[in-house]
């Protein structure tokens, strides 16, 4: 399933039950981070971002700290990054 999310990111759900949450607009860890909140959504979804704040959770709706770092939000991913966490939420069990 997919879902877009406050016009700034998006969520992932697997047949799993595990959901990615890619979120790049004002106010997450991202290069968009200081634009402004409530304004510069579109804009920053026209223009993109290298980098983006993910979170996971399982089927029970935990969040889950993905990078061992405690700390359950990973910020300024890469694209590489984000690939690797979804393709490691798909596969588990």
């Amino acid at each position: 399933m997919f879902r877009i999310k406050s016009s700034k990111g998006f969520h992932i759900t697997f047949e799993n039950g595990y959901t990615v949450s890619v979120q790049f607009g004002p106010g997450n860890y991202c290069d968009n981070y200081d634009a402004r909140i409530g304004i510069d959504e579109k804009k920053c979804g026209a223009e993109g971002s290298t980098t983006a704040e993910c979170a996971v959770w399982g089927r029970d709706e935990d969040l889950i700290d993905y990078q061992e770092t405690g700390d359950t939000v990973s910020p300024r991913m890469t694209t590489a990054e984000v690939l690797q966490l979804l393709n490691w939420a798909a596969e588990q069990l």
